[in-house]
Formats: C-alpha cells, structure tokens, sequence
C-alpha cells in the first residue's frame, strides 16, 4: 500500500486505457516536445561551421553565411521527405518503417540501430551542454557537472512518466520562451544592422585578419566539407514528429504534417538569422569553450539588458529539453521494433500513465552510464553525435525515392497495398523522387564525412555500436522465432506432452508455519512426497528431527530425505538430488518441486531476508522436466487478521508453541528452503 501511494504522488492516478486518445498533443504541445532537439540546436550550429573554417583565418568566415543556406537548403529537403513519410505512413515509425517497407529487412534495422544510438546520445549531449551552460554562470558547481546531468536526465524522465500531454505542457513554455527570445533579438538586430526606425546603428567589429591554414584543391573542399557537415547539427532530431504520428490528434497525419513545416520555419528562421548577423557582425568563435557566437550576438545587439539574460537563462532550459525529443522518440521506436519482434516483448508495453516507460527507464539508464563516462562533457561527446541521425535520414529517404517510383507505377483510382501502408496514385512523383534522391545522397555524403573527420575522436563507438544493434535485433528475432515454433499447437496431441510423475519434492531448510503449509498442499498433489533438507552440522540435523516429529499428522506418509553436507552451498546438493529424481528415477516425466518462501507485503523488508527460494526457482527452471510451484507464506498485517479469526487451534491441528516461534526467528533464513 505504501508503495502504491509513492506511486500515486509521484506520477499521478492511471489512466484508463479509454483515455489514450485524450492524452494525445495538440500542435502547440507537440511542437514543443518533438521539436526541442531541432529548435535547441540552433544554439550552436552556426558556431559549429564557423569553429571549422577559422582554420583557414577569419577571412574564411565569410564563407559561413553561404554554407549556411546549404544547410538550410538540405533541411528543407528532409523536412519535405519527412511529409510525405508522415501522409504515406500515418501510424509512425519513420525511416525504420519506411526502410522495412521500401528496402527490407537489414536497411530498416540500420536505420533503427542508428536512431536508437543518436537518441540516447541526444539525451546525454544535451544534459552535458545544458549543465555547461550552468557552470559557465556558476563556475563553483563545475566539480558537480556529472550529477547535475544525471539529476537533469532524472527529472526529465519523471516529467515523461507523468504522460505525455503533462510533459508536452512543461515543456512547452521553455521552448517558446527560447524562440521568441532568440526572434527578438534577430528582429532588433536586423533593424538596427539595416538602420531602419531611427535605431542607434550597430557597428560591425573590425578585427585584426589573421591568416590560417593555406589550403588549396581538395584539402580546401575538404574542409569546405566538414563545416557543412558540421552545421548540419541542425538536422539532428527532425524526424522525431514521423516517429511520433499517432501522438498527435486526430486526423494525426494532417496535425503532424503541420507540425514539422512550423516546425521547419522556425528553426530555420533562427538559424539564418543567427548567420546572418553572426557573419555580417563581424563575430568571431571563441575557442576552448569561450563565450558562444550566440550569446556574442545578443550582447552586440541588446547589450546586458534584460533580454540578454532571458536568452541567456531558456538557451541553458532548452539544451536541457533537448533531451525531451530522446524521451519521445526512444520508447516509441522500441514499440515498433518490440512489436516486430526486434526487442523485448515488454518494450511495446504502455504504463499506468499510458507512456512506454520501459523505454523510457532503458533510456534513462544507458544515457546516464554515459554521461557517467565521459564525465558529463559533452565536446567528448560530440563527435558520436549526429552520425546515428544522418545515416537513417539516407535510409529514410532512399526509401522513399522508391516508394515514389511504385507509386509513379499507379494509375489514376489504383491503391497498391504494401502490407505497410496503402498508397494511392498521385502527380508530381517525378520531381518528389528527385528531391529523396537529392536529400539521401547529400546526407549519406555528411555521414561519411562526420565518419571520417570524427572516427579517432570517439565517433568509432558509434560505427562500432549499430551493428552490435543490429546483431542483437536479429537475435532476439531468433529466440521468439524458435519461442514461436516451440509453441505451434499444428498436428499437436495429448502423446506430444511427458507424463506427470507421481511424484513431489519439498525441500525444507527448518520446520515452521511456512514449510509445514508447503508441505500439506505438496500432499493433495501425490502420494509420494519427499522432503529433504540439507545437513551442514549434526546439531542442526538434530534439531530439525526433533520438530519433524512433532507434527505427525502433517508429515505422516512423507518420505524425509537427509543429505549431510560439509560446504555452505547447500543448493547444490538440493539441484543434484532433484536431478536424480528426474533424470534417472521417472525419465521422461515431470515431477514437481514445491518450495515454501515467506514474503512480506512491504517490498524493502522482503530485501532482508535471504533470496534462498529465488536462487533455486532460478537453478531449476533450465531443465524442462521440472514443474516449480512456490507457496508463499504471508508475513505481515493480512496474516496477523487471519490468525486473529482463529485464536483457538482447532484438536485435529498441532501448532507450534511460542518458544518454538522464538526459536526459529533466531534461526534466521533457515526458515524457508
């Protein structure tokens, strides 16, 4: 009861089942809870282009501005890809759903494994950054940087166990707080750049040219190459709304489709306004952890003011939130491959407050283990981030050259079925297909580059970690295939199943309330019952005969087998025993093991007790022969109510006197098995 009132108070009444689609997202919660991650990253994507071409000088800045409308040009194109992924697939699970329709099987588990890597990466990146943001205003709370990420992922994982509607609402005033500042701050800065109102014009700085690098010819576009890539952070958490299509309300595909064009606007909106100014400015990136190209910016344009800070204050709340879009997309992801039998069957399971919380427990304990090892530093943990994202944007949108090309196949009034969505004729297929192949070939480039650039620093973990994914989808595949076969019921009779032995075995650790009642339900089951307990000192033997014979009408007709044993592992002896019964005396049958276990209805005092009766539920359940039955024995107010309706023993019954009770407490574990 206790721990079911913690429950209550820390996450809400249940929901019943009815209530699911009353828990789904408006646009304007769901844009903030799948959109954090895209939104958030505009906080350091023009500072992610500009840090690689000052290698070249400042000189080289110039070219932020131009690489960044080709980052903007090539989200576009994914945004564009991702609606038609949301219209032609309206149950979800983006590029592994559009992969396994389009590509097969392997593509979509790459896509899967890859998806799943960055989510996780998304969630221990953005609490790292978020706390960086902390510390930089407090530098005194650095040498807490990893429990402040792991208190940051604990708090976002307990708002998501509330639901997701709650979630979506605290969530949302963050998110919008940090995009109407940051448009703010670009509209007075456009303003007051282009002289317009009567505004005190903002004079660009001027500094010194310093020269870089001399790169010509391939090392040039090579470099070229990584500063796109790098500003292609940008991308990182765009899919998130496909995944999540049946979040929204209905009609879903028509909200979540939207949803992703606001959502493309606003980011973009920023992230060109931010290079923009960034570039005609004159702002240079400060290296070793500096102050960021944003915070520059609003400086330069709206000095210390109150503005300054409240940019200031949400970027630190929407890095934090950023890690909201994992919490999304992770557990929905697993549900889909749950469902397809590519993780385990609990995956796919909602909670009371009608979340996947399973996946979001997984999520929260693997992001934390990270953050644990690279020491909640998120620079370490950058160059594993964002190469999960943009092989699955390839994949997902390969997928959907060809789905277009079957779909060019249609003619007018024709549906294709592909088992995974229907498809009806539509025009523009030719131009549509262009832009798939456009977008996968480009991001597929920025895959490779990230790859390259990146694989010394850390980015080796994350190549090396999708295939280990992908290896441990197809083996799970395996196990409910064969869990599968191994339960047909086709041409099945009564002669496919072993005959019951005539026989049950009650191992008994002492005599007492728990083993006697095991002992008397052991007896409705067979005639031949066999108690046996292990004997590490005569003195216990002794004592264990006395109490046996204490109580002839319950163990009357019960065969009582004595092992001495010189060694503390008493299990082992037990498990030989019973393998013996089962192997030599009744082959081909199944016998029965009953064991008595006391449990209490408080969950921390069953921790104090020794886990005797698990350990051998354990050990036995390999061998398929075995038939395990556990009797508890309640300890606790409901038994002490149930003894209090028969305070007097009935004649035919023998109880055990309060001396003896004294005793076997003090015997401790011996009580059970």
């Amino acid at each position: 009861m206790a721990t079911s009132n913690i429950r209550r108070f820390l996450f809400g009444e249940p929901f019943p089942t009815s209530r699911e689609t009353h828990e789904r997202l408006d646009k304007v919660r769901a844009l903030a809870v799948f959109a954090s991650d895209t939104i958030s990253s505009n906080a350091y994507a023009t500072e992610a282009i500009m840090s690689v071409l000052i290698v070249l000088g400042t000189g080289a800045l110039q070219m932020t501005l131009p690489l960044g409308l080709g980052v903007a040009g090539l989200v576009l194109m994914v945004i564009f890809s991702y609606i038609q992924t949301i219209l032609h697939y309206p149950d979800g699970g983006g590029a592994y759903t559009v992969a396994k329709d389009n590509l097969g099987r392997l593509p979509s588990l790459v896509a899967a494994g890859a998806l799943l890597t960055d989510y996780i990466l998304t969630v221990s990146v953005s609490a790292a950054a978020g706390v960086r943001a902390v510390t930089s205003a407090f530098p005194e709370l650095v040498e807490f940087r990893v429990w402040l990420a792991l208190g940051a992922i604990l708090l976002i994982t307990w708002v998501n166990l509330r639901g997701v509607r709650e979630s979506g609402s605290v969530f949302s005033i963050p998110t919008y707080a940090f995009v109407g500042g940051v448009l703010v701050v670009i509209g007075i800065g456009l303003v007051r750049y282009w002289g317009w109102f009567g505004m005190t014009p903002i004079v660009p700085q001027v500094h010194e040219v310093v020269e870089g690098a001399h790169l010509t010819g391939c090392a040039y576009i090579w470099l070229l190459m990584r500063a796109f890539a790098g500003g292609c952070t940008a991308l990182t958490g765009i899919e998130a709304i496909s995944n999540g299509t049946k979040a929204f309300k209905m009609p879903e595909s028509k909200n979540a489709a939207q949803t992703m064009v606001a959502m493309g606007f606003m980011a973009m909106s920023l992230f060109i306004g931010i290079t923009y100014l960034s570039t005609h400015l004159g702002l240079v990136p400060e290296v070793a952890h500096g102050e960021s190209i944003l915070s520059q910016m609003t400086r330069e344009i709206v000095g210390t003011s109150f503005l300054y800070y409240w940019v200031q204050i949400f970027t630190a709340l929407i890095l934090f939130l950023a890690a909201n879009t994992g919490f999304q997309d992770f557990p929905r992801l697993s549900s889909f491959l749950s469902k397809d039998g590519f993780m385990p069957r609990w995956m796919q399971n909602r909670w009371d407050r009608l979340v996947f919380g399973s996946g979001i427990i997984t999520l929260a304990v693997v992001s934390s283990i990270i953050v644990i090892i690279f020491h909640a530093d998120e620079i370490a943990m950058l160059p594993l981030y964002a190469l999960g994202v943009m092989l699955s944007f390839s994949l997902s949108q390969a997928g959907m050259f060809r789905l277009m090309g079957r779909i060019s196949k249609l003619k007018p009034g024709e549906v294709l079925d592909t088992k995974f969505t229907k498809v009806h004729y539509e025009t523009g297929t030719g131009w549509k297909r262009a832009i798939n192949a456009v977008g996968s070939v480009v991001t597929f480039i920025v895959f490779l580059v990230l790859m390259a650039t990146k694989f010394t620093e850390g980015a080796w973990i994350v190549v090396l970690a999708i295939p280990l994914l992908v290896y441990m989808f197809m083996s799970i595949d395996r196990h409910y295939q064969q869990v599968r076969e191994g339960l047909r019921t086709k041409g099945v009779s009564s002669m496919d199943f072993p005959e019951i032995a005539d026989v049950v075995v009650v191992p008994m650790g002492d005599v007492n309330r728990c083993s006697l009642q095991a002992l008397m339900y052991a007896k409705r089951l067979s005639r031949d019952v066999r108690t046996i307990t292990i004997a590490t000192y005569p003195e216990v033997l002794e004592r264990f005969k006395m109490r046996w014979e204490r109580f002839p009408d319950i163990t009357r007709d019960v065969s009582l087998i004595t092992i001495d044993y010189d060694f503390r592992d008493i299990l082992t002896p037990l498990v030989e025993y019973i393998k013996q019964v089962t192997n030599i005396e009744f082959p081909d049958k199944m016998i029965t093991v009953v064991i008595p276990e006391f449990v209490s209805d408080n969950i921390l005092e069953n921790l104090l007790h020794n886990q005797t009766a698990n350990i051998l539920r354990t050990r036995l359940q390999v061998y398929q022969d075995i038939v395990i039955i556990d009797v508890p024995y309640q300890i606790g107010r409901d038994n002490k109510a149930k003894q209090n309706l028969h305070p007097t023993p009935s004649p035919d019954h023998i109880v055990i006197a309060e001396e003896d009770q004294a005793e076997e407490f003090q015997e401790g574990e011996t009580e059970t098995v």
